[in-house]
């Protein structure tokens, strides 16, 4: 759906979208939800698998998964045009919304809600406040342009959150395990979190994509120049960003299998605050974008950078800090559960909420299906 409706959406916005979508991109969602059963049953299922799939490691990160990421971000962030990423770095509302809400906003709001709603079970709840606190830089480029938001808004925001995420993720840890708790006169938790394990995450899984769709475009519109590149080449290449999104759910899911299916009532009570937490997140950030006139493309970005979590990270370091088979670890795990088809169902919520609210806004897609 990415280059179809995000392309053809922006240029020719009253055009029967939906009719001219692929198989692929219209049953989006149903490939997805096959793509995590796939991956539960092989998980389950298959003896050994999860230990096969875990055997390489790019730094906390399977080898399966870490390429699925790779291939699942590479085509987006080659359609980024980088020569205007200055006319998004000079919007201090949009630059200004996304720090508040991803390291003031998210956290706060992830460290209430597992509170509230898991006052009992500490292993748990840790790992929610470890999973609030991992901002998106991978995947939430996928949600991002699928939703038809503005590309270079993302990785600029996406760029941000990654330095934000090297300073600020261990300190965060120990004021939201630790300081506050003590303050408001509740339990504490201990953790060390690896800086290396941050730094090297955010290299791997942000940086080498980035490099690689920035040498991408930027020697295929010198060979061949702009129109060649965005009609001919980009076409070519985008599926590839939703067969990795695919393939990393089956493998992810496949490694975690039977984690989750082993303790099914312990997923439903971890995904209850984690569904009011992208709830509000989302929808809270829909309307500040929307309060800032910032468009729909802005606004649908600022709303999917803040709501998405970086599940890779945060899995990881709940499994270094405290273990494979820990609660904080079974809590990490469950995050993409939700996460994902949440965020594919507030894929098309941003869709209805922009033509519903900015029905003038140029960038909102899908205006017609006559």
């Amino acid at each position: 759906m990415s280059d179809v409706v995000g392309d053809l959406a922006r240029t020719t916005p009253d055009a029967p979208v939906l009719a001219r979508l692929s198989r692929l991109d219209r049953f989006l969602p149903v490939w997805i939800l096959a793509a995590m059963a796939l991956g539960l049953l092989l998980g389950r299922g298959v003896p050994g698998l999860d230990d096969a799939l875990d055997a390489v490691r790019v730094g906390e990160v399977s080898l399966p998964i870490a390429l699925g990421l790779l291939l699942m971000m590479y085509p987006v962030l080659a359609k980024v045009r980088y020569s205007e990423l200055d006319r998004v770095t000079g919007d201090r509302r949009l630059l200004g919304a996304s720090l508040v809400l991803n390291w003031l906003v998210g956290p706060a709001l992830m460290f209430a809600l597992a509170w509230l709603l898991l006052p009992d079970l500490p292993e748990y709840r840790t790992g929610l406040v470890i999973v609030g606190l991992a901002r998106c830089i991978a995947m939430v480029l996928i949600w991002n342009d699928l939703s038809c938001g503005d590309r270079e808004a993302a990785a600029v925001l996406v760029a941000i959150n990654s330095v934000f995420q090297i300073v600020a993720f261990a300190a965060l840890g120990w004021f939201y395990l630790q300081v506050l708790p003590g303050w408001l006169g509740l339990s504490a938790t201990s953790a060390d979190f690896s800086v290396w394990a941050i730094v090297l995450s955010v290299l791997v899984f942000l940086g080498i994509p980035l490099v690689a769709g920035f040498l991408t475009r930027t020697i295929g519109e010198r060979t061949r120049g702009r129109d060649w590149y965005e009609s001919r080449f980009l076409p070519r290449i985008g599926p590839v960003a939703l067969y990795g999104l695919l393939f990393t759910i089956v493998m992810l899911f496949a490694l975690q299998g039977e984690a989750i299916t082993s303790a099914p009532w312990d997923v439903v009570r971890i995904a209850l605050p984690l569904l009011a937490y992208f709830a509000l997140m989302f929808g809270g950030s829909f309307l500040l974008g929307l309060r800032l006139r910032l468009g729909y493309a802005r606004t649908a970005t600022l709303a999917f950078t803040a709501t998405g979590n970086n599940f890779e990270l945060a899995i990881a370091v709940a499994i270094g800090t405290f273990g494979v088979t820990s609660g904080q670890a079974l809590a990490g795990v469950v995050g993409p559960l939700i996460e994902v088809p949440v965020l594919v169902a507030l894929v098309y919520v941003s869709l209805w909420a922009g033509r519903r609210w900015l029905p003038d806004d140029p960038a909102v897609p899908m205006r017609s299906t006559s």
